[in-house]
């Protein structure tokens, strides 16, 4: 039996696909294990729990109480994958939170596995941003994600440290047609029988890189 995987979606920048990464991700793992626990800590709609709500909560880290209930939800070995839809604008208290409560050391004391996941931006918030993650975290636990659709070009040098995956544009048309709260990505994949459309394609080379993500980052129990 693996440790249990948390994955922290978040980036110090708004509209970078960071709800995108979640449900993709979100929707992976309750496709491949039949469960997930998905938390929401945004400020906007549309967001994690319009698109999954069977599988969310909205969350906190605005206060002491709101920062424990979450720690008391995701770091628990029990064997649901739990999935962190991080807003912008709680991405220093979050961070601060982990460092003052010893987060990693605590993960691994319950053997929890957290995977921080930076949705890249070529901005200096989010190149500064980054480096103090890159300080704080063992770089095995941070890596980026390099949306194309936000970055037109080359990654900022020090992102390049750290594990790259990277999430191909999508023609506007598609972009606009999967951003509908009603749209499912396994769903999709399950009633398009013609698996040479880009759409499935893309949506397989995610999850296919989700996959492969997971079996090389979760330790597995001897």
């Amino acid at each position: 039996m693996s440790s249990t995987p948390v994955y922290i979606i978040c980036s110090p920048r708004p509209q970078v696909g960071k709800t995108l990464t979640a449900r993709l991700l979100g929707e992976f793992l309750l496709l491949k294990n039949g469960d997930v626990a998905c938390f929401d800590v945004n400020l906007k709609e549309p967001s994690l729990l319009d698109y999954l709500p069977r599988v969310t909560e909205t969350a906190d880290v605005i206060d002491t109480y709101g920062k424990m209930q979450l720690m008391d939800r995701v770091i628990i070995n029990d064997g649901v994958a739990k999935v962190i839809d991080l807003g912008y604008h709680a991405f220093d208290e979050f961070f601060k939170m982990c460092h003052e409560i010893g987060l990693m050391k605590e993960a691994l004391r319950r053997r929890v596995a957290p995977i921080m996941l930076f949705v890249a931006d070529t901005d200096r918030a989010s190149v500064r941003s980054f480096q103090t993650l890159y300080e704080l975290i063992s770089a095995n636990a941070l890596v980026v994600i390099d949306n194309e659709f936000v970055v037109r070009g080359e990654l900022p040098p020090v992102m390049t440290r750290s594990r790259v995956l990277r999430l191909r544009a999508l023609p506007v048309f598609l972009k606009t047609y999967i951003d509908r709260l009603s749209f499912s990505f396994t769903g999709y994949l399950r009633q398009e029988k013609d698996s040479s459309t880009e759409l499935h394609q893309w949506i397989r080379r995610n999850y296919t890189m989700f996959r492969d993500l997971e079996l090389s980052m979760v330790p597995q129990r001897s």
